[in-house]
């Protein structure tokens, strides 16, 4: 039996995790603090899948969730890793 790999579903969207240039670029742009970002646990199913891939994922990093819709486009959401 194969295991199941959450990342692959059709209706999770794509996780990314941002470099620290890239999260000060967002918080400029949008001109808010980390603190304002909604949050996510790092034991979280897309994080822990995130973390097989690029490593440890530590309290504070940001991470771009990119959502793809045939009706709507594309949109961007943030969120900031918690414990």
């Amino acid at each position: 039996m194969s295991r199941f790999e959450v990342m692959n579903h059709i209706h999770v969207p794509e996780h990314r995790l941002l470099s620290k240039e890239e999260a000060d670029e967002v918080l400029g742009k949008y001109s808010i603090s980390i603190e304002e970002l909604p949050k996510i646990k790092r034991s979280d199913t897309c994080i822990r899948s995130l973390e097989l891939r690029v490593g440890e994922i530590s309290r504070g990093s940001i991470v771009k969730i990119i959502r793809r819709s045939e009706t709507a486009g594309i949109s961007y959401a943030y969120r900031l890793v918690i414990d």
